[in-house]
Protein backbone atom coordinates (compact mmCIF):
# COMPACT_ATOMS: atom_id res chain seq x y z
CA UNK A 1 0.00 0.00 0.00
CA UNK A 2 1.28 3.97 -1.28
CA UNK A 3 0.46 6.19 1.69
CA UNK A 4 0.67 9.65 1.58
CA UNK A 5 0.65 11.42 4.86
CA UNK A 6 -0.56 15.53 5.01
CA UNK A 7 0.80 17.61 7.14
CA UNK A 8 4.11 18.99 8.62
CA UNK A 9 4.04 18.62 12.15
CA UNK A 10 5.07 16.20 15.39
CA UNK A 11 1.82 14.30 14.24
CA UNK A 12 2.74 13.76 10.84
CA UNK A 13 6.30 12.72 11.72
CA UNK A 14 4.34 10.43 14.45
CA UNK A 15 2.17 8.85 11.96
CA UNK A 16 4.68 8.32 9.47
CA UNK A 17 6.65 6.38 11.65
CA UNK A 18 3.41 4.11 12.93
CA UNK A 19 2.60 3.98 9.38
CA UNK A 20 6.75 2.24 8.45
CA UNK A 21 6.19 -0.22 10.99
CA UNK A 22 2.97 -2.02 8.84
CA UNK A 23 4.10 -4.39 6.68
CA UNK A 24 1.72 -3.73 4.16
CA UNK A 25 3.05 -0.43 3.70
CA UNK A 26 4.98 -0.58 0.67
CA UNK A 27 6.01 3.54 1.01
CA UNK A 28 5.22 6.61 2.69
CA UNK A 29 4.89 9.82 1.57
CA UNK A 30 4.09 13.08 2.50
CA UNK A 31 2.81 16.25 2.05
CA UNK A 32 5.04 18.84 2.73
CA UNK A 33 6.31 16.93 5.71
CA UNK A 34 9.38 18.36 7.69
CA UNK A 35 13.16 17.17 8.24
CA UNK A 36 11.96 14.72 10.07
CA UNK A 37 9.61 12.67 8.09
CA UNK A 38 12.29 13.43 5.18
CA UNK A 39 14.58 10.75 6.89
CA UNK A 40 12.11 7.97 6.59
CA UNK A 41 9.86 8.72 3.85
CA UNK A 42 9.73 10.75 0.61
CA UNK A 43 8.53 14.38 1.16
CA UNK A 44 6.63 16.70 -1.62
CA UNK A 45 6.71 20.28 -1.58
CA UNK A 46 2.60 21.33 -1.65
CA UNK A 47 -0.08 23.14 0.23
CA UNK A 48 -2.15 20.37 1.81
CA UNK A 49 -4.92 23.06 1.86
CA UNK A 50 -4.94 23.00 -1.80
CA UNK A 51 -7.44 19.77 -2.75
CA UNK A 52 -6.45 19.78 -6.56
CA UNK A 53 -2.59 19.78 -5.80
CA UNK A 54 -3.28 17.11 -3.28
CA UNK A 55 -5.49 15.29 -5.97
CA UNK A 56 -2.66 15.65 -8.87
CA UNK A 57 -0.04 14.60 -6.38
CA UNK A 58 -1.83 11.47 -5.22
CA UNK A 59 -2.59 10.60 -8.79
CA UNK A 60 1.08 10.99 -9.87
CA UNK A 61 2.37 8.58 -6.79
CA UNK A 62 -0.68 6.39 -7.74
CA UNK A 63 -0.94 6.88 -3.44
CA UNK A 64 -3.72 3.98 -2.46
CA UNK A 65 -4.57 5.78 1.05
CA UNK A 66 -4.26 9.41 2.22
CA UNK A 67 -3.80 10.04 5.64
CA UNK A 68 -4.86 13.82 6.68
CA UNK A 69 -3.60 15.21 9.52
CA UNK A 70 -4.36 18.99 9.88
CA UNK A 71 -7.76 20.57 10.52
CA UNK A 72 -7.22 22.81 8.33
CA UNK A 73 -6.71 20.42 5.44
CA UNK A 74 -10.27 18.96 6.42
CA UNK A 75 -12.20 22.36 6.44
CA UNK A 76 -10.41 23.17 3.08
CA UNK A 77 -12.14 19.90 1.68
CA UNK A 78 -9.55 17.70 0.64
CA UNK A 79 -11.14 14.61 1.55
CA UNK A 80 -14.11 15.56 -0.36
CA UNK A 81 -11.84 16.11 -2.88
CA UNK A 82 -9.95 12.81 -2.95
CA UNK A 83 -12.90 10.81 -2.94
CA UNK A 84 -14.70 12.60 -5.99
CA UNK A 85 -11.43 10.90 -7.75
CA UNK A 86 -11.46 7.73 -6.11
CA UNK A 87 -8.80 7.99 -3.81
CA UNK A 88 -9.26 6.40 -0.17
CA UNK A 89 -8.98 9.34 2.46
CA UNK A 90 -8.72 8.53 6.41
CA UNK A 91 -10.23 11.95 7.38
CA UNK A 92 -14.11 13.36 7.45
CA UNK A 93 -15.26 15.29 4.74
CA UNK A 94 -15.65 19.41 5.07
CA UNK A 95 -19.36 19.24 6.05
CA UNK A 96 -18.74 16.35 8.97
CA UNK A 97 -14.97 18.10 9.78
CA UNK A 98 -17.30 20.71 10.86
CA UNK A 99 -17.77 18.87 14.27
CA UNK A 100 -14.65 20.37 14.63
CA UNK A 101 -14.25 23.75 12.80
CA UNK A 102 -17.70 24.94 14.69
CA UNK A 103 -17.88 24.99 18.32
CA UNK A 104 -21.66 25.74 17.67
CA UNK A 105 -22.06 22.68 15.31
CA UNK A 106 -20.77 20.21 17.97
CA UNK A 107 -22.71 21.60 20.71
CA UNK A 108 -26.00 20.93 18.14
CA UNK A 109 -24.35 17.80 17.42
CA UNK A 110 -24.33 16.74 21.23
CA UNK A 111 -27.50 18.19 22.14
CA UNK A 112 -29.24 16.38 19.20
CA UNK A 113 -27.53 12.81 20.22
CA UNK A 114 -28.01 13.39 23.81
CA UNK A 115 -24.44 13.07 24.51
CA UNK A 116 -22.72 15.07 28.07
CA UNK A 117 -21.30 18.20 27.66
CA UNK A 118 -21.36 21.09 29.43
CA UNK A 119 -23.84 23.96 29.28
CA UNK A 120 -23.20 26.67 26.89
CA UNK A 121 -24.37 29.71 25.23
CA UNK A 122 -23.39 30.55 21.69
CA UNK A 123 -22.36 34.43 21.98
CA UNK A 124 -22.27 36.63 18.69
CA UNK A 125 -22.59 40.30 20.48
CA UNK A 126 -20.43 41.54 23.84
CA UNK A 127 -24.05 41.83 25.38
CA UNK A 128 -24.65 38.24 25.04
CA UNK A 129 -21.00 37.22 26.59
CA UNK A 130 -21.41 38.95 29.17
CA UNK A 131 -24.83 37.98 30.00
CA UNK A 132 -23.28 34.60 29.40
CA UNK A 133 -20.36 35.22 31.65
CA UNK A 134 -23.21 36.40 34.34
CA UNK A 135 -24.96 33.00 33.89
CA UNK A 136 -22.24 30.68 34.62
CA UNK A 137 -19.63 32.65 37.13
CA UNK A 138 -15.96 31.98 37.01
CA UNK A 139 -13.55 30.02 35.89
CA UNK A 140 -14.55 31.17 32.93
CA UNK A 141 -14.58 29.24 29.21
CA UNK A 142 -14.77 31.39 26.56
CA UNK A 143 -14.34 29.17 23.00
CA UNK A 144 -13.23 30.76 19.68
CA UNK A 145 -16.04 29.16 17.07
CA UNK A 146 -13.87 28.56 14.63
CA UNK A 147 -10.44 26.76 14.09
CA UNK A 148 -7.59 28.54 16.05
CA UNK A 149 -5.11 26.03 16.27
CA UNK A 150 -5.97 24.54 19.53
CA UNK A 151 -5.25 27.65 21.41
CA UNK A 152 -9.04 29.30 21.18
CA UNK A 153 -9.42 28.63 24.37
CA UNK A 154 -9.53 30.57 27.24
CA UNK A 155 -9.89 29.13 31.12
CA UNK A 156 -9.92 32.21 33.40
CA UNK A 157 -11.22 33.36 37.09
CA UNK A 158 -10.46 37.27 35.03
CA UNK A 159 -13.22 38.56 33.53
CA UNK A 160 -11.74 41.41 32.32
CA UNK A 161 -9.54 38.30 30.15
CA UNK A 162 -12.54 36.34 29.24
CA UNK A 163 -14.32 39.21 27.93
CA UNK A 164 -11.04 40.19 25.98
CA UNK A 165 -10.62 37.15 24.36
CA UNK A 166 -14.61 36.80 23.21
CA UNK A 167 -13.67 40.50 21.47
CA UNK A 168 -10.82 39.43 19.34
CA UNK A 169 -13.47 36.68 17.87
CA UNK A 170 -16.65 36.98 15.61
CA UNK A 171 -18.58 34.32 17.66
CA UNK A 172 -17.89 32.11 20.70
CA UNK A 173 -18.72 29.85 23.04
CA UNK A 174 -19.21 30.45 26.53
CA UNK A 175 -19.50 27.21 28.73
CA UNK A 176 -20.00 25.96 32.93
CA UNK A 177 -16.85 25.25 33.92
CA UNK A 178 -15.93 21.29 34.40
CA UNK A 179 -14.29 19.90 37.10
CA UNK A 180 -12.03 17.02 37.31
CA UNK A 181 -9.19 15.55 35.49
CA UNK A 182 -9.11 15.68 31.33
CA UNK A 183 -8.84 12.92 29.27
CA UNK A 184 -8.26 12.22 25.12
CA UNK A 185 -9.88 9.41 23.45
CA UNK A 186 -9.35 8.54 20.14
CA UNK A 187 -11.65 6.62 18.04
CA UNK A 188 -11.29 4.87 14.18
CA UNK A 189 -14.33 5.36 12.35
CA UNK A 190 -15.80 4.51 9.32
CA UNK A 191 -18.74 6.63 9.03
CA UNK A 192 -20.83 3.40 10.44
CA UNK A 193 -18.41 1.84 13.07
CA UNK A 194 -15.25 2.54 15.28
CA UNK A 195 -12.80 1.24 17.10
CA UNK A 196 -10.89 3.33 20.26
CA UNK A 197 -7.36 3.59 20.58
CA UNK A 198 -5.59 3.50 23.84
CA UNK A 199 -7.03 7.13 26.29
CA UNK A 200 -4.56 9.37 27.28
CA UNK A 201 -3.95 12.94 28.90
CA UNK A 202 -1.96 16.02 27.64
CA UNK A 203 -0.85 19.38 29.43
CA UNK A 204 -2.27 22.23 27.94
CA UNK A 205 -0.97 25.04 30.13
CA UNK A 206 2.65 26.39 28.80
CA UNK A 207 4.40 25.85 32.30
CA UNK A 208 4.43 23.37 35.16
CA UNK A 209 1.75 22.98 37.43
CA UNK A 210 -0.79 23.85 34.61
CA UNK A 211 0.58 27.42 34.96
CA UNK A 212 0.55 29.98 32.14
CA UNK A 213 -1.25 30.39 29.25
CA UNK A 214 -2.79 27.46 26.98
CA UNK A 215 -1.03 25.79 24.68
CA UNK A 216 -1.56 23.53 21.50
CA UNK A 217 -0.22 20.75 24.19
CA UNK A 218 3.11 20.67 25.91
CA UNK A 219 3.03 16.98 26.85
CA UNK A 220 1.63 13.88 26.96
CA UNK A 221 1.74 10.32 27.96
CA UNK A 222 -0.56 6.50 28.35
CA UNK A 223 -1.52 4.71 29.72
CA UNK A 224 -3.42 6.45 32.18
CA UNK A 225 -3.14 4.09 36.02
CA UNK A 226 -5.66 6.52 37.55
CA UNK A 227 -8.56 6.28 34.50
CA UNK A 228 -11.48 4.56 36.23
CA UNK A 229 -12.86 1.00 35.13
CA UNK A 230 -15.00 1.03 31.98
CA UNK A 231 -13.77 4.01 30.66
CA UNK A 232 -13.20 3.61 27.29
CA UNK A 233 -16.30 1.74 26.99
CA UNK A 234 -18.69 4.30 28.24
CA UNK A 235 -17.09 6.90 26.56
CA UNK A 236 -17.74 4.91 23.10
CA UNK A 237 -21.36 3.97 24.47
CA UNK A 238 -22.31 7.54 25.52
CA UNK A 239 -20.22 10.02 23.35
CA UNK A 240 -18.54 7.99 20.00
CA UNK A 241 -21.15 6.26 18.70
CA UNK A 242 -23.73 8.53 19.29
CA UNK A 243 -22.53 11.32 17.55
CA UNK A 244 -21.58 8.70 14.32
CA UNK A 245 -25.02 8.21 14.24
CA UNK A 246 -26.45 11.57 14.56
CA UNK A 247 -24.07 12.52 11.93
CA UNK A 248 -24.56 9.56 9.57
CA UNK A 249 -28.65 10.67 10.16
CA UNK A 250 -27.57 14.19 8.50
CA UNK A 251 -25.87 12.57 5.82
CA UNK A 252 -22.65 13.65 6.83
CA UNK A 253 -20.86 9.72 7.54
CA UNK A 254 -17.75 10.31 9.39
CA UNK A 255 -15.09 8.44 8.17
CA UNK A 256 -11.82 9.42 10.18
CA UNK A 257 -10.26 9.24 13.51
CA UNK A 258 -13.05 11.59 16.31
CA UNK A 259 -11.20 12.93 18.64
CA UNK A 260 -13.02 13.36 22.13
CA UNK A 261 -11.68 15.82 25.19
CA UNK A 262 -13.07 15.05 27.56
CA UNK A 263 -13.39 16.06 31.42
CA UNK A 264 -14.11 13.10 34.28
CA UNK A 265 -16.13 15.53 36.19
CA UNK A 266 -17.71 14.91 39.92
CA UNK A 267 -21.37 14.34 37.82
CA UNK A 268 -19.46 11.66 35.32
CA UNK A 269 -17.90 12.21 32.08
CA UNK A 270 -18.27 15.13 30.03
CA UNK A 271 -17.14 16.47 26.44
CA UNK A 272 -15.10 19.56 26.75
CA UNK A 273 -14.46 19.19 22.44
CA UNK A 274 -14.49 17.15 19.76
CA UNK A 275 -11.34 17.51 16.94
CA UNK A 276 -11.80 16.01 13.56
CA UNK A 277 -8.38 14.49 13.82
CA UNK A 278 -5.16 12.62 15.73
CA UNK A 279 -4.94 15.24 18.52
CA UNK A 280 -1.40 16.55 18.99
CA UNK A 281 0.71 15.34 21.39
CA UNK A 282 -1.23 13.00 22.03
CA UNK A 283 -1.29 10.94 18.77
CA UNK A 284 2.75 10.64 19.32
CA UNK A 285 2.50 8.52 22.75
CA UNK A 286 -0.85 6.50 21.54
CA UNK A 287 0.74 5.41 17.98
CA UNK A 288 3.88 4.48 19.92
CA UNK A 289 2.10 2.00 21.51
CA UNK A 290 -0.15 0.51 19.06
CA UNK A 291 1.02 -2.69 17.92
CA UNK A 292 -2.13 -3.51 15.15
CA UNK A 293 -0.91 -2.30 11.60
CA UNK A 294 -1.80 1.21 11.40
CA UNK A 295 -2.39 1.41 8.01
CA UNK A 296 -4.29 -1.37 7.49
CA UNK A 297 -6.81 0.19 10.23
CA UNK A 298 -7.07 3.67 8.30
CA UNK A 299 -7.43 2.03 4.96
CA UNK A 300 -10.38 -0.27 6.63
CA UNK A 301 -11.85 2.99 7.55
CA UNK A 302 -11.48 4.90 4.33
CA UNK A 303 -13.20 1.64 2.31
CA UNK A 304 -15.71 1.43 4.43
CA UNK A 305 -14.92 -1.47 6.09
CA UNK A 306 -13.96 -1.62 9.75
CA UNK A 307 -14.43 -4.62 11.99
CA UNK A 308 -16.58 -3.28 15.00
CA UNK A 309 -15.48 -6.59 17.18
CA UNK A 310 -11.67 -6.00 16.26
CA UNK A 311 -9.56 -5.90 19.68
CA UNK A 312 -6.65 -3.64 19.08
CA UNK A 313 -2.99 -4.80 19.77
CA UNK A 314 -0.82 -2.58 22.18
CA UNK A 315 2.65 -2.72 23.39
CA UNK A 316 3.42 -3.59 26.76
CA UNK A 317 4.61 -0.62 28.91
CA UNK A 318 3.85 3.16 28.43
CA UNK A 319 4.75 6.73 27.07
CA UNK A 320 5.68 10.41 27.57
CA UNK A 321 5.91 12.82 25.39
CA UNK A 322 7.84 16.44 25.98
CA UNK A 323 7.10 18.80 23.71
CA UNK A 324 10.53 21.25 23.06
CA UNK A 325 9.04 25.11 22.39
CA UNK A 326 10.24 28.00 21.26
CA UNK A 327 11.01 31.24 22.96
CA UNK A 328 7.98 33.37 23.77
CA UNK A 329 5.56 30.18 22.53
CA UNK A 330 2.63 30.70 22.83
CA UNK A 331 2.57 34.17 22.72
CA UNK A 332 5.00 35.34 19.29
CA UNK A 333 7.28 32.11 19.01
CA UNK A 334 11.10 33.00 17.60
CA UNK A 335 12.00 30.98 14.20
CA UNK A 336 15.17 30.66 12.65
CA UNK A 337 17.06 29.63 15.68
CA UNK A 338 19.43 26.48 15.47
CA UNK A 339 19.15 23.03 16.62
CA UNK A 340 21.61 21.08 18.26
CA UNK A 341 21.99 17.52 19.66
CA UNK A 342 19.33 15.61 18.36
CA UNK A 343 22.10 13.18 17.28
CA UNK A 344 22.41 12.62 20.60
CA UNK A 345 19.05 12.74 22.00
CA UNK A 346 18.42 9.82 19.89
CA UNK A 347 21.10 7.57 21.18
CA UNK A 348 19.07 7.33 24.48
CA UNK A 349 17.86 4.16 25.28
CA UNK A 350 13.96 4.03 24.47
CA UNK A 351 13.60 7.96 23.20
CA UNK A 352 13.46 9.24 19.95
CA UNK A 353 12.63 12.91 18.21
CA UNK A 354 9.75 13.24 16.49
CA UNK A 355 9.88 16.79 14.03
CA UNK A 356 6.95 19.45 14.76
CA UNK A 357 8.38 22.67 13.79
CA UNK A 358 12.17 22.75 11.92
CA UNK A 359 13.28 23.10 8.73
CA UNK A 360 16.63 22.74 7.00
CA UNK A 361 18.75 25.95 6.37
CA UNK A 362 21.19 25.51 3.88
CA UNK A 363 23.46 27.36 5.87
CA UNK A 364 23.07 26.97 9.74
CA UNK A 365 21.82 23.23 9.46
CA UNK A 366 18.42 22.21 11.26
CA UNK A 367 16.75 25.36 12.34
CA UNK A 368 12.95 26.55 14.60
CA UNK A 369 10.28 27.09 12.15
CA UNK A 370 7.30 27.14 15.04
CA UNK A 371 5.92 27.42 18.15
CA UNK A 372 6.11 23.48 19.01
CA UNK A 373 9.34 22.33 17.41
CA UNK A 374 10.12 19.03 18.87
CA UNK A 375 8.73 16.04 20.33
CA UNK A 376 10.78 13.92 22.48
CA UNK A 377 9.33 10.28 23.39
CA UNK A 378 10.33 8.02 25.54
CA UNK A 379 9.34 4.76 26.48
CA UNK A 380 9.69 1.82 29.18
CA UNK A 381 8.05 -0.55 31.39
CA UNK A 382 5.80 2.03 33.47
CA UNK A 383 5.21 5.72 33.34
CA UNK A 384 8.26 6.77 35.87
CA UNK A 385 10.53 4.81 33.54
CA UNK A 386 8.92 5.90 30.19
CA UNK A 387 9.31 9.63 31.67
CA UNK A 388 12.55 9.54 32.49
CA UNK A 389 13.82 8.54 29.39
CA UNK A 390 12.04 11.06 27.67
CA UNK A 391 13.93 14.01 29.76
CA UNK A 392 16.89 11.85 29.79
CA UNK A 393 16.60 12.84 25.94
CA UNK A 394 15.21 16.51 26.49
CA UNK A 395 18.66 16.83 28.30
CA UNK A 396 21.01 16.98 25.01
CA UNK A 397 19.14 19.17 22.65
CA UNK A 398 20.13 22.70 22.40
CA UNK A 399 17.84 25.40 21.29
CA UNK A 400 18.24 29.04 22.44
CA UNK A 401 15.30 30.29 24.54
CA UNK A 402 13.31 27.05 24.57
CA UNK A 403 11.59 25.48 27.27
CA UNK A 404 9.47 22.84 28.16
CA UNK A 405 7.38 21.08 31.28
CA UNK A 406 9.37 19.21 33.50
CA UNK A 407 6.60 18.02 35.21
CA UNK A 408 4.61 15.89 31.96
CA UNK A 409 3.26 12.71 33.77
CA UNK A 410 5.08 13.27 37.01
CA UNK A 411 1.91 12.73 39.05
CA UNK A 412 0.56 9.98 36.87
CA UNK A 413 3.82 8.21 37.38
CA UNK A 414 3.32 8.04 40.78
CA UNK A 415 0.33 5.69 40.90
Amino acid sequence: MRVLVLGSGGREHALARALRRDPSVTAVHCGPGNPGTALIAENHQLDPADPKAVVELAQRLAIELVVIGPEVVLMAGVGDALRRAGIACFGPDRRAAKIEGSKAFAKEIMAAASIPTAAAYVCESRDEVVAALDAFGPPYVVKDDGLAAGKGVVVTGDRAAALDHADGCERVVVEEYLDGPEVSLFALCDGVQAVPLLPAQDFKRAHDGDAGPNTGGMGAYTPLPWAPPGLVEEVMATVVRPALDELRHREMPYVGVLYAGLALTSQGVRVVEFNARFGDPETQVVLDRLATPLGTLLQACALGALDPELELAWYPGAAVTVVVAAENYPAAPVKGDPITGLDAADAVPDAYVLHAGTKDDFDRGLVSNGGRVLNVVGTGADLAAARGNAYAAVEHIALRGSHHRRDIAEQAAKH
